[in-house]
């Protein structure tokens, strides 16, 4: 008997922070942390070909139902960052954990989580497992070897 092994689904952005997401006093507003996320779930979700005009084409969104950061070292403007974030619940809701580090010496700067449920569109009600459309997308990158190259 062959045991099926999962790889965890994960995607990674390098980006620099702006001027504008900072605060008077030169670091990244807590409240930006989650535009950063939020690019890291997109490149993410377009791995297994979920973009969010797939979402909205499949009769579904996703919308943020839950949040959890840990901010551990301040940001300050015009620093180089590597967003990291990884399905880690997929079934019955869409959990992804995301760590910022600073680019230059690998120092976890934040960690957080975001947790997603489908609505289906066309009648405004919330899923309670994940629709098949996202769950054959997550088998399919599973099955397809690209988890391999990941």
């Amino acid at each position: 008997m062959q045991e099926q092994v999962f790889y965890q689904l994960e995607a990674e952005v390098t980006m620099v922070t702006s001027f504008q997401d900072a605060d008077p006093m030169g670091v990244i507003y807590h409240g930006n942390f989650f535009r950063y996320f939020e690019e890291a779930r997109r490149v993410l979700m377009e791995k297994i070909n979920y973009s969010y005009c797939d979402m909205q084409a499949s009769g579904y969104m996703w919308p943020v139902i839950d949040t959890r950061v840990k901010y551990v070292k301040a940001i300050p403007f015009n620093h180089e960052i590597r967003v990291a974030a990884s399905l880690t619940e997929w079934e019955n809701r869409l959990r992804v954990d995301y760590v910022i580090y600073d680019k230059k010496t690998d120092q976890r700067m934040c960690k957080a989580h975001t947790t997603q449920v489908a609505v289906c569109i066309e009648k405004q009600e919330m899923c309670f497992v994940s629709p098949s459309i996202f769950l054959d997308k997550v088998e399919q990158w599973h099955k397809s070897g690209a988890c391999h190259d990941a």
